[in-house]
């Protein structure tokens, strides 16, 4: 589905006197198109005000005719020939929801330019290829992003309409989100809230700091689950399984919050968490950061009934969680992850 495949035009009523055009365009093409894609759409210069491509702010009046141009067409995005399976928790006509792996990157990248989740999803649904922004540049469906070595559940629009929808909701904080992590001490509170701003490292861009310039809100929501031991009797270390729901969505947020309470995540070695290696009758070994993108909670773009959905922890997790006694279909963590994502 192309947005604006073909060229629309207005004439404004007779009695609007003064309008912003924006405003204007706003009333005419929402849901389809958020205010912010149509901003984009002027400047680009694909809106004419009687023959004329005119500023957002432009004032039009009774009897002005808006032209709206359709996007320039954009040669297909190349799907790499090793495109990664990936499974697809639900789909429909607006939405898919996949349970993303560990180790794959969302958008193609330095050093990732390809195996990525666009990938996957564009070799499985080639459709979404049409998802083109107002501005023609194409981004097929992506609404929000899990870091490389994080895995679990992520919605992706699959029509302009659902894309609008889905960044209104993260925008308003209604999309309701819980990720498993495991990490290094035993927490001593059962539940706890770390309200911390987070943005860009003073000196190492990539990463994220409580202690940055220019810090934006960031809340996490924590609940223990089970705290135990993992190791040769002599060399236990003190672990603690957690269930955190945060009620922003800043870049590296759960990781950080975490470590800025002293209990890393294991195998994040950005943030302290190190390698993570037991040998506890058999060996793990977790080759990244111990934490899931558990469920999530969200209105349908179409029909507006709450939908929640959980992705089963991948593999690698498993023998952690497990080392916990915490059964990943268990009826007790099922009603946690309820009761939280209607919190």
């Amino acid at each position: 589905m192309k947005v604006l495949e073909t060229a629309r035009t207005f004439t404004v009523d007779s009695g609007t006197i003064n309008q912003r055009l924006d405003v204007f365009l706003v009333s005419q093409l929402a849901p389809e198109h958020s205010r912010s894609q149509i901003a984009r759409m002027i400047k680009s210069g694909r809106v004419k005000l009687n023959g004329k491509a005119v500023r957002a702010a432009a004032a039009i009046r009774g009897g002005d005719r808006i032209e709206l141009e359709p996007a320039p067409p954009h040669p297909p995005q190349a799907t790499s020939a090793s495109a990664p399976e990936i499974e697809v928790l639900f789909a429909d006509d607006e939405i898919i929801v996949v349970n993303k792996p560990p180790g794959m990157t969302v958008h193609p990248a330095p050093g990732h330019p390809d195996g990525t989740l666009v990938d996957a999803l564009l070799a499985r649904f080639p459709e979404l290829d049409a998802m083109v922004e107002p501005d023609g540049i194409p981004r097929p469906g992506i609404v929000h992003r899990l870091d490389k070595d994080t895995s679990g559940v992520m919605v992706v629009a699959r029509t302009p309409f659902a894309r609008t929808s889905l960044s209104r909701q993260f925008k308003d904080r209604t999309v309701r989100k819980l990720y498993l992590a495991i990490v290094r001490g035993h927490i001593a509170r059962d539940r706890l809230t770390i309200s911390r701003p987070l943005g860009r490292h003073p000196t190492e861009r990539k990463r994220v700091s409580t202690k940055s310039r220019k810090p934006r809100d960031a809340v996490s929501h924590v609940m223990v689950l089970e705290r135990f031991e993992l190791g040769p009797h002599r060399e236990r270390q003190p672990i603690t399984l957690v269930m955190v729901r945060p009620e922003t969505g800043r870049t590296h947020q759960i990781r950080v919050h975490l470590a800025s309470i002293g209990h890393p995540c294991l195998g994040d070695r950005m943030y302290g968490g190190g390698a993570a290696r037991f040998d506890d009758g058999h060996e793990v070994v977790l080759a990244r950061q111990a934490l899931h993108a558990l469920a999530l909670a969200l209105d349908h773009p179409r029909i507006g009934a709450r939908l929640e959905f959980i992705a089963p922890p991948s593999a690698d997790l498993l023998p952690l969680i497990t080392a916990g006694r915490i059964d990943a279909d268990d009826r007790a963590l099922r009603s946690w992850i309820a009761r939280a994502c209607t919190a």
